[in-house]
């Protein structure tokens, strides 16, 4: 019997080419399946939650498609890689489209690069920050296995997370000001970079999330 990954399809995101860096790394016996299927997202072993856009409309279409409690409740369950869109909305508030309720799995905010509060930083940067830029590790994470500390990945945001609990930071990126790149708990690793547009280092994330038993 093939072991699934499941790919959430929402409506948002590039999910052609997440499913299909998948492909080139899938352990034997793994399948891809990029579903908006309730059932057939919560039967899987491992959920990959992509996405790309806004907040606003990222929270409405998963809320439209009864996806986002069976987000939630794979969060909790199953080894779960949230990418982009992906990771921002794990947080509890974005303020992104004046601000909008996200899925609270994780206290903290999504905050703009162009807040006023940071011109100073800023001023010099473009936004949307986009494009390659280094990843350092803040602990040590089985997703980080064969993948050198301040590698590059690959990056296309405007806004960024703040976690409430520093505990969560699994990597590091400086634009400007340094900003949590990645998050990580117990089953859940999620990163504010395509790791499916990232080169080599990319394909190894997720092949390391295909082999992951969900334990950190």
């Amino acid at each position: 019997m093939s072991s699934v990954i499941a790919v959430v399809d929402y409506g948002m995101g590039n999910l052609r080419s997440v499913h299909k860096a998948l492909e080139h790394v899938v352990a034997d016996g793994q399948r891809i399946v990029v579903s908006s299927e309730a059932q057939e997202i919560s039967a899987a072993e491992r959920v990959v939650f992509p996405g790309q856009g806004a907040a606003q409309d990222c929270m409405k279409q998963l809320q439209d498609l009864k996806l986002d409690e069976v987000v939630l409740h794979a969060a909790h369950e199953k080894p779960f890689l949230g990418i982009c869109m992906g990771m921002q909305v794990l947080m509890a508030h974005s303020e992104e489209n004046q601000g909008i309720n996200c899925l609270n799995l994780f206290a903290g905010d999504v905050r703009a690069f162009a807040d006023k509060k940071l011109s100073a930083q800023m001023q010099s940067l473009k936004i949307p920050h986009m494009g390659w830029n280094e990843v350092t590790q803040k602990q040590p994470h089985p997703l980080w296995r064969g993948i050198k500390d301040n590698s590059r990945f690959y990056f296309v945001h405007s806004y960024y997370v703040a976690p409430d609990d520093e505990s969560l930071l699994a990597g590091s990126t400086d634009y400007g000001i340094e900003f949590a790149s990645v998050i990580a708990r117990d089953n859940i690793f999620a990163a504010q970079f395509h790791p499916e547009k990232s080169a080599r280092d990319g394909l190894q994330l997720l092949e390391n999330f295909c082999r992951w038993n969900g334990q950190a």
